[in-house]
C-alpha cells in the first residue's frame, strides 16, 4: 500500500514556507574542493573549548540500569572524549557540533536513531525518516504550525498535559476532547464524535496523543485500542501525532504478589516483545508523527528529541526549524552521540531495561503504599507505563457534599489539595489537566495526579501517607 499524500493537512503557514536560499549553500560547507565563503561562520579556532570529557556507566551494567551504583563505585564506565579536530569514527567534532548547519540534526546521531527506530517499531513503509529536535515540547509547537490553521480543530485527549494544551491555544485552534477512562481513549467515545460531526465545519486534522504512561491520568493504550483509533484516522483523514516521552518506562501488569527487586532480566528479545505496538509501528499510510525524547530515559536537561515521519512531512518541519531552534544543541548532540556509540544498540537497550526495573520497583512501592494508606472513598487503577498514578475521589460519599461543598466536586477537590499542602504533601488536582470547553460527563469523582519519579522511597512513603490523611481529615474519616 503506498503511503498517502497529506499536504492538504498542512498549516497555510507551513504550506507557504520556502526553501531558504542562505541554508541551501551549506550542503558546500567542509567540501575539500570548495573555500566557503557564504555564511557567517566563525573559525572553530574561535571556540572555547577544545575538549570535553563525559564518565558514564557502561554496558553490561554491574545494576540493572548502571543507576543504583556509579561508575566511581564499580570502576565500569566509558569516558567520551570529544575534540575539536578528528575524534572516533563515529564522534562528532566540536569543531562541526559548535557550528551552524544541520537544522535537521548531526548525520551520525541521526543513523543512531533511525536504527534505533527500525529496531523498536519496524515502520511498514520505506519513506519514513527523523529530524532531531530541542524535545517534545518544542516538537509540539512546530507541529501546530506545521498543520494547524486558526479555527482548525484538534482532537486531544479530555484531560491533558497543561503546557501542550496552551501551546495550542495561543495558535486559536479548537479542541475537540475525546472521552477516557482508566485504560486511555475510548476507540467508541471517538467514533461517536466523528459520526456525527457538524458537516459545516471542517473535519479534525490531527488528534494529539500521548498513549503510554499519558500525562496526567497515567493510563496506557491496550493494542487493541491502537488499532482501533488507527483505522479511525484512515477512515476520517487526520494524522496521529503520538508523543511518547514514557514509552520505554513500560512496567508491565501490577501484582501484589511480586517483589520487584527479584524480577529476572529479560533478555533484548523478550524486553522488546513486552512493549505495546507503537502507532507508527502499525502505520501503513504515512500518517502517524511520533515524537520521541531524550528528556524521560537520559535527562531533562539534554533538551533533545526526534520526530519520526514521512520524508514529504519532514521536510516542512526543517522549514520551520531554520527560522525559529536553527537546530538542537551542538554541545548536546556531541555529548549524547558520544555515549550512545559507545553503549552501542545493545548497551542503549540495556540501559531501558534497567530503567523499568526501576520503575517497576517505585511503581509497585506506591500501590502499596496506597494500600496502607488511604481510605475507602479513594480509588486508583495501577499503572503499566510512565511516572504517574492517579487516585479517583468519589465526593458524593462525604458526610456533607450537599451542605458544606454546595454538590460541587471542584471545592472539595480544593479543599484536600489545601489541607494537603498544610500537612506536607502536594499532589495535583486532575481538574488543572481538563481541556478548555470539555464537557465532562455529569460525576461526582474527581482526581489527583501524583508521580513516584521525583522522590524516593521513604519520603513517597511519608507524602502519601500525608495525603491520605489530609483525606481523611477532610471526610472526618
Amino acid at each position: 500500500m503506498a503511503i498517502k499524500n497529506l499536504r492538504s493537512h498542512l498549516s497555510k503557514e507551513a504550506a507557504g514556507r520556502k526553501n531558504s536560499p542562505l541554508k541551501s549553500a551549506f550542503k558546500y560547507y567542509g567540501k575539500d574542493n570548495i573555500i566557503f565563503l557564504g555564511g557567517g561562520l566563525p573559525m572553530a579556532d574561535y571556540f572555547p573549548w577544545e575538549k570535553i570529557e563525559a564518565s558514564s556507566p557502561a554496558p553490561p551494567f554491574t545494576t540493572p540500569a548502571g543507576i543504583a551504583e556509579k561508575p566511581s563505585v564499580t570502576g565500569n564506565e566509558v569516558k567520551t572524549i570529544l575534540e575539536k579536530g578528528p575524534t572516533g569514527k563515529l564522534d562528532i567534532p566540536l569543531a562541526r557540533s559548535l557550528q551552524y548547519g544541520h537544522t535537521d540534526g548531526q548525520p551520525e546521531l541521526k543513523e543512531f536513531f533511525r536504527e534505533h527506530t527500525e529496531i523498536i517499531h519496524h515502520p511498514p513503509y520505506k519513506e519514513w525518516d527523523i529530524i532531531l529536535t530541542i524535545g517534545s515540547t518544542e516538537a509540539w509547537d512546530a507541529t501546530l504550525r506545521t498543520f494547524c490553521d486558526p479555527n482548525d480543530y484538534v482532537l486531544v485527549e479530555e484531560h491533558a498535559f497543561s503546557s501542550a494544551i496552551e501551546t495550542a491555544r495561543a495558535l486559536n485552534v479548537n479542541f475537540v476532547p475525546v472521552p477516557m477512562d482508566e485504560y486511555g481513549i475510548i476507540p467508541e467515545k471517538m467514533a461517536k464524535i466523528l459520526d456525527n460531526w457538524d458537516s459545516s465545519k471542517p473535519l479534525p486534522k490531527i488528534l494529539y496523543t500521548v498513549p503510554t504512561g499519558q500525562n496526567p491520568t497515567g493510563s496506557s493504550l491496550s493494542n487493541e485500542r491502537r488499532k482501533e483509533i488507527y483505522a479511525l484516522a484512515c477512515k476520517y483523514d487526520f494524522i496521529i501525532i503520538e508523543d511518547e516521552p514514557y514509552y520505554f518506562l513500560q512496567m508491565g501488569e501490577y501484582s501484589k504478589e511480586q517483589d520487584a527487586t527479584k524480577l529476572p532480566v529479560p533478555t533484548h528479545e523478550q524486553f522488546l516483545k513486552s512493549l505495546v505496538k507503537s502507532f507508527l509501528s502499525i502505520d501503513v499510510e504515512g500518517r502517524v508523527v511520533r515524537l520521541d525524547s531524550c528528556s524521560k530515559v537520559l535527562g531533562p536537561g539534554t533538551r533533545l528529541g526526534w520526530i519520526i515521519a514521512q520524508q514529504e512531512l519532514l521536510e516542512r518541519y526543517v522549514r520551520v526549524h531554520e527560522v525559529t531552534i536553527q537546530s538542537a544543541s551542538g554541545f548536546t548532540q556531541s555529548i549524547v552521540n558520544g555515549l550512545l556509540q559507545r553503549w552501542g544498540q545493545d548497551g542503549y537497550i540495556d540501559w531501558l531495561i534497567g530503567l523499568r526495573k526501576e520503575y517497576t520497583i517505585k511503581r509497585d512501592f506506591t500501590i502499596h503504599c496506597l494500600e496502607k494508606y488511604m481510605p475507602d472513598v479513594v480509588s486508583w487503577t495501577p499503572p503499566v507505563a510512565g511516572m504517574f498514578f492517579t487516585v479517583v475521589i468519589d465526593a458524593a460519599k462525604h458526610p456533607d457534599f450537599a451542605t458544606k461543598y454546595d454538590s460541587d466536586p471542584k471545592k472539595l477537590e480544593t479543599a484536600i489539595y489545601e489541607k494537603a499542602i498544610e500537612k506536607g504533601a502536594l499532589m495535583i488536582p486532575g481538574s488543572w489537566f481538563n481541556v478548555p470547553d470539555c464537557e465532562l460527563s455529569k460525576t461526582t469523582k474527581f482526581f489527583y495526579r501524583g508521580t513516584y519519579a521525583a522522590v524516593d522511597l521513604p519520603k513517597l512513603d511519608v507524602g502519601i501517607h500525608r495525603f491520605g490523611d489530609a483525606v481523611k481529615d477532610i471526610f472526618k474519616l
